[in-house]
């Protein structure tokens, strides 16, 4: 099974992620929530997708976000990782963020995705890929 999906390819790390989940981070949102992908024009965005400025991701490009629990489109963002998407299929992950303060605390008004609505959320895009959702 695990050569069907590229597993031995590109494994989950042994230490699952744990480095990342729970780190605060900052970045830009260049795909907001109601738009469309720019070169595949029927791809809706229904949550805000970025990166997060200086940390380079598998494909050699900034690393990219699902921002979970904004209500309306934002450009940037100060979030908390809570989970990764992991590709088996693919060389990148997705970090899923949730907005919180300097310091790290998740705004009150945040409702915290459990893995199912995390799944749900992000399947727009994730549907074309092979992977696992760690962390959670």
């Amino acid at each position: 099974m695990g050569d069907l999906y590229g597993f031995e390819l590109n494994p989950v790390p042994g230490d699952g992620y744990q480095d990342i989940i729970g780190q605060i981070v900052k970045g830009k949102i260049d795909r907001p929530m109601g738009s469309y992908h720019p070169r595949h024009k029927d791809l809706y965005y229904p949550v805000n997708y970025g990166y997060v400025e200086g940390v380079i991701g598998g494909d050699g490009s900034e690393q990219d976000i699902y921002l979970l629990g904004e209500t309306s489109a934002v450009k940037d963002f100060t979030g908390k990782v809570i989970a990764v998407y992991h590709r088996y299929d693919d060389n990148e992950t997705k970090w899923i963020v949730v907005p919180c303060d300097e310091e790290g605390n998740i705004q009150s008004s945040i409702k915290m995705p459990g893995k199912n609505e995390i799944y749900a959320q992000i399947a727009f895009q994730e549907q074309f890929y092979s992977g696992v959702l760690v962390g959670l």
